[in-house]
């Protein structure tokens, strides 16, 4: 090992320093000159030696010491957020040289270069949707503008071949207010069925969109009340001309000579929701119903307003029904599944000219909202409350003898005696799912495909939502979408209990077209 790299003289060295010094001392004293000079020259490569090997010992600590400043240096460039006051900062992790403490700052040498990467800026691209718009000033018609933009708007929605089609739905609702307008408007006036884009929800016919803007935006011209078995039922007659041809009201009936609206208490304002609900499920067997706000009725609070429909066939006095039954005879006509496949039922059976699948649509459509009027007008699937009409005229006592129970509503059309029109559908959403009246569906082995596939597609409150969005009065009498949501929630947890019911009792689920 070489004496530079370990920092003192070799032993061999040692040795021939020792040996000279004494071979001069031991001869004799003409050869004292020669000794001296060998000593001093030994003495002087000792120390030539000692002295390289300090400085480069020195200088080996120092490298040693640049090497974790140096680390620590790279790792402040490399990592984002480090904090370099100056060239100064303090190592904690390194241990110091010559007693120095573990915080003391070291200095960064000056030939240290950073370099700092700055991007260079670069102008964005102008891609579509990423540029924010100008702003426009507002543009506020003069008076004699608006009668202009008023026909234009008029012209605009009668003809919907000017409408585009890549024209989209909040563009249209947009395009459509900029004109100080909407859809069906008369003049000045807003009308109360929103429908913002090209078409109504597909679930609506024409004539339901006529004849709820009918109900909700037409001028009353008459009122009136007429008898309709043992209720009085309050009319409002329009002078507006009809959107569709009516059918021609039979020979003597004064009722209604136009066009009218059945005027309801506010209380009944299920009567909407219903509508709406058949709508959905495609099942078509309401009367169109809105709600209206009229001065005259309970101080203008929102009523229901129902289409009249003088196509209905007369009701009985008692049962308010085009066709009397009993509930035993209606057990019998489901066992015998009338006109079902298009054959027509023996005599003896007993059959009536409703379809077998009109009871289905109506037992699934009545127990969803409750509606126990027609089924179970005596009360006997549920507990009934003080207030319900079965417990106030105890007709409830006679449960146990099913031969003196009526049924009641069973309306039929004129010119279609096989299909059903469901009236007077007062639902009830306060009833607990511990109360439910499940006698509505007995006797029910098959249901609707089209009103299940609804229930079953996690989209009936979608559905709705945007269905009851059309009736403007509606929606805000009902506390906005937030009010609408409560209904909604009962109606779904309904649903999935008559899922479950269809699941338990081998319920076939059939297509039931007209």
């Amino acid at each position: 090992m070489s004496p530079a790299r370990t920092g003192r003289p070799s032993s061999s060295l040692k040795r021939l320093v020792c040996t000279s010094f004494l071979r001069a001392w031991g001869r004799r004293r003409p050869n004292l000159r020669r000794a001296v000079l060998l000593i001093c020259t030994a003495s002087a490569i000792y120390g030539l030696l000692t002295a390289s090997q300090v400085l480069s010992g020195s200088a080996h600590g120092k490298a040693l010491g640049k090497v974790p400043q140096k680390v620590l240096t790279d790792a402040a460039i490399r990592l984002p957020g480090t904090a370099l006051e100056g060239n100064t900062f303090y190592m904690e992790n390194v241990q110091p040289q010559g007693g120095a403490t573990s915080n003391s700052p070291i200095t960064l040498q000056p030939n240290v270069v950073y370099i700092t990467l700055k991007t260079k800026r670069i102008k964005p691209a102008n891609i579509r949707g990423t540029v924010r718009p100008k702003k426009r000033r507002k543009y506020v018609a003069r008076p004699g503008v608006l009668q202009d933009l008023e026909s234009k708007k008029e012209e605009l929605w009668r003809d919907g071949s000017k409408i585009p089609n890549t024209l989209h739905r909040t563009q249209a609702q947009i395009s459509i207010q900029s004109i100080g307008g909407h859809r069906g408007g008369r003049g000045a006036y807003q009308s109360n069925i929103r429908i913002y884009s090209n078409s109504a929800p597909p679930w609506f016919t024409q004539e339901d969109i006529g004849a709820m803007r009918f109900l909700a935006d037409s001028s009353i011209s008459h009122i009136k009340q007429v008898l309709s078995g043992q209720a009085n039922l309050l009319l409002f007659e329009s002078d507006q001309s009809p959107l569709r041809k009516m059918p021609v009201p039979p020979v003597g009936s004064s009722a209604c000579q136009g066009r009218c609206g059945v005027i309801k208490r506010p209380l009944d304002m299920s009567e909407v929701f219903a509508f709406h609900l058949d709508r959905v499920l495609g099942l078509n067997r309401t009367l169109p119903s809105v709600s209206r706000t009229l001065e005259f009725v309970q101080d203008g609070q929102p009523c229901p307003v129902i289409l009249w429909d003088p196509s209905l066939l007369p009701t009985d006095n008692k049962t308010q029904s085009s066709v009397k039954l009993k509930w035993a005879t209606y057990q019998e006509m489901l066992r015998h599944k009338c006109w079902l496949n298009g054959k027509a039922p023996k005599a003896e059976l007993g059959c009536t000219e409703i379809h077998h699948q009109e009871w289905c649509k109506m037992a699934l459509f009545d127990f969803l909202l409750q509606v126990y009027t027609r089924l179970d007008r005596h009360c006997c699937g549920f507990k009934p409350r003080k207030e319900d009409s079965c417990a106030q005229e105890g007709l409830y006592l006679k449960c146990n003898n099913p031969e003196s129970i009526d049924l009641t509503h069973i309306i039929q059309r004129r010119q279609d005696p096989r299909s059903l029109v469901f009236i007077d559908n007062k639902g009830f959403f306060d009833r607990s799912e511990e109360n439910l009246d499940f006698k509505l569906l007995d006797g029910i082995k098959e249901f609707p495909e089209t009103a299940v596939s609804v229930l079953k597609s996690h989209r009936l409150r979608e559905k709705l939502l945007q269905s009851f969005f059309l009736d403007k009065v509606y929606w805000e009498s009902q506390g906005g979408r937030q009010g609408i949501e409560k209904l909604i929630d009962v109606i779904e947890r309904r649903a999935q209990i008559l899922l479950t019911y269809i699941n338990a009792h081998g319920i076939k689920v059939i297509p039931m077209n007209d």
